[in-house]
């Protein structure tokens, strides 16, 4: 099987470094062709939990016709720029709301699965990634698309791998606790686990969550857990990451605020649900891009 990873930030990174580490013939795709020819020359460096390697990959700056799998991790403002054959299964793991529609059209419903990861990964610099925190990747079909080979692919490579039946549930769930960790992260320049040392930071960070949760339950999500605690919890557990929010912030790219906490403002807006917290925060974050 052959697989494309496309992404070069700190999640695809990641995922192309372990799975060609496996011996799963992997490519990372990248936009950018001078990035794509220095990341084929270096390889990839994680520092990771269990010691520090360096994986040859192969990178290169469109999708290629003979892959079987695509496994997409870009920026959700780069979603609608993604081409790919028409055969091959695909696979985000994106953040944010809004990614599958767009999926549904390039790649088509039937060959699309959708999901969400919790692993952390940090960027320091261009192929270089520390992996702080192991985490679940949960996904299954958005239609009809087989799972089996992108479960063992990534089950080969060391990722621990949870198959849903409800992928739009768990990519909700995850957007309400990004949409409750990330903007505050971005605004305070703090890590995830210093949200929780604030009493009045942790306390926005739930409100938040509380409002996303609200909104996905006008689309029909209803969740048997607390989504807040599932929050609190992952603060914990990625204590020492920087959010991919704030490695934007801090390198004057742009962020994922619009499919995160302005898909909520949005959504909202058309149940009549109104999301006053969410829509400040997503205003600030968009003036910290336009400063």
């Amino acid at each position: 099987m052959k697989v494309a990873v496309i992404g070069p930030g700190a999640m695809g990174c990641l995922y192309a470094a372990r799975l060609s580490r496996s011996g799963i013939d992997t490519v990372l795709v990248d936009h950018r062709s001078d990035r794509a020819a220095r990341l084929s020359g270096s390889g990839i460096r994680v520092e990771a939990p269990e010691g520090e390697f360096t994986a040859e990959v192969k990178a290169v700056s469109s999708v290629p016709a003979s892959v079987d799998l695509a496994i997409v991790l870009v920026k959700s403002n780069l979603t609608s720029t993604l081409a790919f054959n028409g055969k091959m299964s695909v696979l985000t793991l994106q953040n944010g709301l809004g990614n599958v529609e767009t999926l549904c059209g390039t790649a088509g419903s039937a060959n699309l699965m959708a999901g969400v990861t919790s692993e952390a990964s940090t960027l320091l610099g261009e192929g270089h990634v520390k992996h702080v925190a192991r985490g679940v990747t949960r996904f299954g079909a958005w239609t009809s698309c087989p799972v089996a080979s992108a479960q063992q692919v990534l089950v080969k490579a060391g990722f621990q791998v949870e198959i849903t039946d409800s992928p739009g549930q768990v990519i909700w769930e995850k957007t309400a606790i990004n949409s409750g960790i990330n903007p505050l992260t971005a605004l305070l320049n703090i890590t995830n686990g210093q949200i929780l040392q604030i009493p009045e930071v942790r306390q926005l960070m739930r409100d938040l969550v509380v409002e996303a949760v609200k909104v996905a339950s006008t689309e029909g999500y209803r969740f048997t857990h607390s989504v807040v605690e599932l929050a609190e919890a992952m603060c914990v557990q990625t204590s020492e990451n920087v959010s991919s929010m704030l490695q934007d912030v801090r390198a004057g790219k742009p962020t994922e605020i619009d499919a995160i906490s302005g898909e909520i403002v949005r959504r909202g807006l058309q149940a009549a649900l109104p999301t006053p917290r969410t829509r400040v925060v997503w205003q600030l974050v968009k003036g910290l891009e336009k400063r």
